[in-house]
């Protein structure tokens, strides 16, 4: 099986890391062997998977040592539940320099220390926010991840979010070979959620990959820091987990998007009942303010 790199972008707060956490640990329980590069200055993308607060990353390594150049590949990438490897970017400190450039040091060192020669299944880059510029473009812009995952909710913002990363995974998939492999819906309990995000799908090309229903086990699981498949293995959402794992093994549905305007996605949330006319005033006020 070829390498398969994967990106999980989405919304701020849509449970990306959570969500990929998750779905990576059914991944290894289906027997592939996988990597998760954090690439967001919190390093809190592998602590489910490390049973760990925060792993140290190699920004933070590289500081200490004087240059990345001082450190090894064992010092920068550790193993956890069913030997997940696990690599964090990190950053600088808030309000000090760029930390997208903590992404493009990390992903660099990794290749030149021959990290993806290891019999590796699938790469996993779980990237900060909605942010597709930058050093937090570059799992896309530079052909890195070939696979672009959006973690969603029937949430106007997170859908707007989800519209937008769309319009970026366009721009670099004409150059490249990025493409828009699904939106995974990670339920915020809203009407008509499942509908709506299958319908948002639709209009941007892609699929509603997998419905990731709410429970509270994921929460519980979070305290303990474990996934909810190493958690509580006969849970229900144990098994959503798996089933998304095993749809993303068999996944062959890869497009460039076709992003909708925002009108077109106002029409879409006022046709499922979601927004009154009242509400487009503010919705365009919180557009602006995102973009």
């Amino acid at each position: 099986m070829a390498l398969r790199q994967c990106a999980i972008y989405g919304k701020g707060g849509i449970g990306k890391s959570t969500t990929t956490q998750n779905l990576v640990a059914g991944l290894a329980e289906a027997g592939k062997k996988v990597m998760i590069v954090g690439c967001d200055p919190k390093a809190d993308s592998t602590r489910l998977i490390l049973h760990a607060k925060a792993q140290n990353s190699i920004m933070e390594m590289a500081a200490n040592a004087g240059s990345v150049e001082d450190l090894e590949l064992e010092d920068v990438l550790k193993v956890g539940y069913r030997n997940i490897k696990c690599v964090e970017s990190g950053g600088p400190e808030p309000g000090v320099g760029c930390a997208g450039r903590g992404v493009i040091t990390a992903i660099n060192f990794l290749e030149e220390e021959g990290a993806y020669e290891a019999d590796l299944d699938f790469v996993f880059y779980d990237v900060l926010g909605d942010v597709v510029c930058g050093g937090f473009a570059m799992p896309i812009r530079e052909n890195k991840a070939q696979e672009i995952y959006i973690v969603c909710s029937g949430e106007m913002m997170a859908m707007y979010a989800a519209n937008n990363i769309a319009k970026g995974i366009v721009k670099y998939a004409n150059s490249g070979s990025v493409r828009l492999a699904g939106l995974i819906c990670n339920s915020r309990n809203t009407a008509r959620e499942d509908e709506l995000i299958i319908e948002l799908a639709r209009q941007l090309g892609t699929q509603m990959i997998h419905f990731v229903p709410r429970d509270n086990v994921v929460q519980r699981a979070e305290i303990r820091r474990m996934t909810v498949i190493e958690y509580d293995p006969t849970a229900k959402q144990a098994q959503e987990y798996r089933d998304l794992a095993h749809k993303i093994i068999n996944n062959k549905n890869f497009v460039i998007p076709t992003p909708i305007t925002m009108d077109a996605l106002e029409e879409l949330l006022m046709a499922f009942g979601l927004m009154d006319e009242e509400d487009e005033s503010i919705v365009g006020k919180a557009a602006v303010e995102v973009a």
